[in-house]
């Protein structure tokens, strides 16, 4: 946490420079001295301070100063730091403004001038209120700051970067917040959201990229040819990223999003080997990227692939930026897409009451809210135990009439034995509505067709997921549903169509030689966490075999 400001102003330059020592010999361990020579002045350092989200614990202001009087910027700071303490630095015949102040701006204290020896006439005064403040004021975040709207899906989409990231940030919402509000007035930019840093810099409605770079994330490749390169770094991509880079590859990762693919999403994760009280994907994402840079892996993220194509034995990506790189070797794991619902309304309010995915960022949104969580398998029931702790009611809307049918039991048995989780079984939403949110949903009864119109304020959709691997769609073989068949399932009439060498395709190699498909994305796999870390530890054995013969 940063040191709270202690802020002197006055236009004697002296007199300034005297204060500023003798506070900052005594509370230089603790608090950061700020000086100012005029009102004006100390009304820009506090904009700036507003803006880094920095603490103010103190204004010491002399009354006699031309332009703007103590008195007159103790009144105009109360916006700008309503929690700090109020000094005035008076002369004897200033009595009368230090009672005009105690009545305007609530003076917590007026000091005759001189005050030496400071440690009999000032430093007391001073520890009384600054103890005061230390015992009565919540410190404020000094972290990132989203300001936005509550119901707006370019906000949504940075507070759920930043959550997937695991970068703590506070969100601001400046229709019911008046500073917040203010300190968006005065951005050269005032496009929301607008994401305010501890450094004082300012980025208006960014990229996930943008977001990226600007909280230290690699966004660039810092080579352009790698033994291997990864795409997705979801559990498949980041085990194949920890045992290339360990066995010494020349290793990079791109990924789109925020590193952890769709496991990232999952609020917990609890049947996942050597974590017996469960683990949320991100957590497990977070750890898994740090093991993966630690061993020598580059993870790109925030980085879409627009194109891959083949040369000889090269793999050539081409990123959104149009720049190029190069491998020897290509994993695809780039998982899976939650799969849209084509139901009237649900396109209008995502980011605004509907959303695809865990969404943990909103939960602090619903808290105390009716939810609907939509969908039959583990990720649908992690949710619903996830909005359980926070929400006043989660409704379960499962199509099937089975709801162990896809879900492992331990979630079916603390879903149905949670007493604020309602389990709609043979149940679909047909559609929903509101004004600029979510308001109220239909639902349809399948076997009787009988149809129910409730309150919602938010639905989370759980409804399957279809592969992402358009990106390699003219380069490698896939079956009908986009899956990327490897290995023996490549076989047709006891060959595999194009293969031009002698050996036959490894168990994870691609009809393109060199080329590997892990996790998801592969054709004929079970789609568990456990079972992408395995493909993608194994899979680089493969790699090595492939890179002997090149």
């Amino acid at each position: 946490m940063a040191k709270p400001i202690i802020l002197s102003v006055d236009d004697d330059r002296h007199v300034l420079e005297a204060v500023e020592r003798d506070l900052r010999g005594h509370y230089g361990d603790d608090y950061r001295v700020v000086a100012a020579e005029s009102g004006a002045e100390a009304l820009d350092a506090l904009e700036e301070l507003q803006r880094r989200g920095a603490a103010v614990a103190l204004l010491l202001a002399d009354q006699r100063m031309p332009g703007m009087e103590g008195t007159e910027f103790l009144e105009r700071s109360m916006a700008l730091a309503p929690d700090a303490r109020r000094v005035l630095l008076t002369a004897y015949a200033d009595t009368q403004a230090a009672i005009d102040a105690i009545n305007r701006v609530g003076l917590d204290h007026y000091l005759m001038k001189p005050w030496d020896p400071p440690d009999e006439l000032l430093f007391p005064v001073l520890d009384d209120l600054l103890d005061t403040w230390q015992a009565t004021t919540e410190r404020p975040f000094d972290g990132i700051r989203v300001a936005g709207t509550t119901w707006s899906p370019g906000t949504h989409d940075v507070k759920d970067f930043l959550a997937r990231s695991l970068i703590p940030y506070r969100f601001l919402d400046v229709e019911r917040d008046g500073t917040a509000a203010a300190m968006v007035g005065k951005v050269d930019d005032p496009t929301l959201p607008v994401v305010f840093f501890p450094d004082g810099s300012v980025l208006s409605a960014p990229t996930s990229r943008e977001l990226a770079a600007k909280i230290g994330l690699k966004t660039a490749a810092s080579m352009t040819f790698y033994d291997l390169i990864v795409l997705g770094a979801g559990p498949a991509g980041l085990a194949a990223a920890v045992y290339g880079a360990s066995e010494g590859l020349r290793t990079a990762v791109i990924e789109r999003g925020a590193i952890g693919g769709q496991a990232g999403t999952s609020s917990r994760i609890e049947n996942y080997l050597g974590f017996p009280t469960g683990i949320a994907g991100a957590d497990l994402a977070r750890r898994a990227a740090t093991q993966a840079q630690r061993l020598g892996a580059e993870l790109i993220t925030a980085t879409e692939v627009v194109s891959v194509r083949v040369e000889g034995p090269l793999k050539i990506v081409t990123l959104t930026d149009g720049s190029e790189v190069s491998c020897k070797a290509l994993v695809v794991a780039t998982g899976m897409t939650v799969r849209r619902l084509s139901v009237p309304g649900y396109e209008r309010f995502e980011g605004a009451g509907v959303y695809y995915g865990a969404a943990a960022s909103e939960v602090s949104t619903y808290r105390d809210e009716d939810v609907f969580v939509v969908g039959g398998a583990n990720s649908a029931g992690q949710a619903a135990m996830m909005f359980s702790a926070f929400c006043r009611k989660v409704s379960l809307v499962v199509r099937g009439a089975d709801l162990g049918a896809r879900m492992s039991q331990y979630l079916v048995d603390q879903v149905t034995e949670t007493p604020n989780i309602e389990v709609l079984l043979g149940t679909q939403i047909i559609e929903v509505g509101g004004g600029d949110r979510v308001e109220w949903l239909r639902l349809r009864t399948t076997a009787t067709g009988a149809e129910e119109q409730r309150d919602a304020s938010g639905i989370f959709v759980f409804v399957g997921a279809v592969p992402h691997t358009g990106v390699v769609a003219d380069v490698v073989h896939r079956n009908e549903q986009g899956f990327i068949p490897t290995g023996p399932d490549l076989v047709v009439g006891g060959r595999v169509p194009g293969w031009t060498l002698d050996r036959d395709p490894y168990l994870m190699e691609t009809n393109v030689p060199g080329i590997f498909a892990a996790g998801d994305a592969r054709h004929g796999v079970v789609r568990r966490v456990a079972s992408a870390v395995g493909q993608g530890s194994v899979v680089v054995s493969m790699v090595h075999q492939y890179l002997s013969t090149v």
